[in-house]
């Protein structure tokens, strides 16, 4: 079951012992991802995967492109033990089956070059209680790769997949 980290102190000692990014306070989080009040910090995973694109036509104009489908990563907590998984909802669940559907809310380009956005998301639950079920919003931080290839998508190779890498970190939410 993910370890929850009630103080930012706390989970800075275990993420830096674990060789893990800071949390969201001490990260320059922009606004428009900030879950607001009405929500406390329950948990922060660390994920590490892929993002999956696949090459198809383009719907508005000649030509093709790649196409997001799906993340596919595994969780951990600062210990370095896997908790869970990340796929296509895009769902977070749990070892103890209790999982999470999320909808992007808001996004912020990523401040390093070549890593996925930064994302704010709702979520509700989509499984049996547990770890998850009580998470309202999600936010994915510290992205590091993960983006779209920037060429090979033709009509040659049309219905291709790539399988990009990237880490991210994923900062739970549950009302107060």
């Amino acid at each position: 079951m993910p370890h929850r980290f009630k103080t930012a102190p706390l989970f800075l000692a275990i993420a830096t012992a674990a060789g893990m990014s800071a949390p969201a306070s001490a990260v320059q989080v922009p606004e428009k991802l900030q879950p607001g009040g009405d929500v406390e910090l329950s948990m922060i995973l660390a994920a590490k995967g892929v993002q999956i694109y696949e090459c198809r036509a383009k719907k508005d104009s000649p030509g093709h492109e790649w196409a997001f489908v799906a993340p596919e990563a595994e969780l951990f907590d600062a210990h370095g033990t896997k908790v869970g998984k990340h796929y296509a909802g895009p769902h977070w669940e749990g070892n103890d089956g209790s999982k999470v559907v999320g909808a992007v809310k808001e996004r912020a380009d990523a401040p390093t070059a070549g890593a996925v956005p930064w994302l704010l998301l709702t979520a509700k639950s989509d499984g049996p209680a547990g770890s998850f079920s009580k998470v309202s919003a999600v936010q994915r931080l510290n992205t590091v790769g993960g983006v779209a290839p920037s060429g090979g998508c033709s009509g040659a190779n049309a219905g291709t997949t790539a399988r990009i890498a990237y880490t991210a970190d994923y900062y739970f939410f549950v009302p107060k």
